[in-house]
């Protein structure tokens, strides 16, 4: 699946969950967002939910910001990088975060990183609107 056909779905999905919690206040929708609690209510958000599978190893994982809105990413390559395809990198350069590589590609490898899963940090870059959020992560 491409990033772009991914971020279309994705963006859908958390659309509809936020139409269901438009009374809700940012706090409360932060906390509804918590791995557990989505795990139970909303399984088809994420297919690690049927799997007990949390995608990066933290204890309070939060999943509002599934994508981080650091990432970018273009499915037609950025630029060439010793002959292979950049097809996604951190704009943050985060220290957690490294790169993976395969025989034509480069892409970001995020499994390390929990940045947008801690909710201190989605508060500071909250919106109800997650494509809002998301506007740079396609250059």
């Amino acid at each position: 699946m491409s990033y772009e056909k991914w971020f279309d779905e994705h963006s859908c999905k958390h659309a509809e969950i936020m139409e269901r919690l438009k009374n809700l206040t940012t706090d409360e929708v932060i906390e509804y967002f918590r791995f557990e609690n989505m795990q139970k209510n909303e399984p088809y958000f994420c297919p690690l939910y049927a799997k007990n599978t949390k995608c990066h190893d933290i204890e309070e994982l939060n999943c509002y910001l599934c994508a981080c809105p650091n990432f970018r990413f273009d499915d037609a390559g950025f630029k060439k990088i010793e002959e292979r395809n950049l097809k996604s990198f951190c704009s943050i350069e985060s220290k957690k975060g490294a790169l993976f590589k395969t025989d034509d590609a480069i892409h970001q490898d995020c499994s390390s990183c929990d940045v947008p899963h801690k909710e201190k940090y989605i508060k500071t870059v909250f919106s109800r609107d997650w494509k809002h959020m998301m506007k740079d992560v396609m250059l």
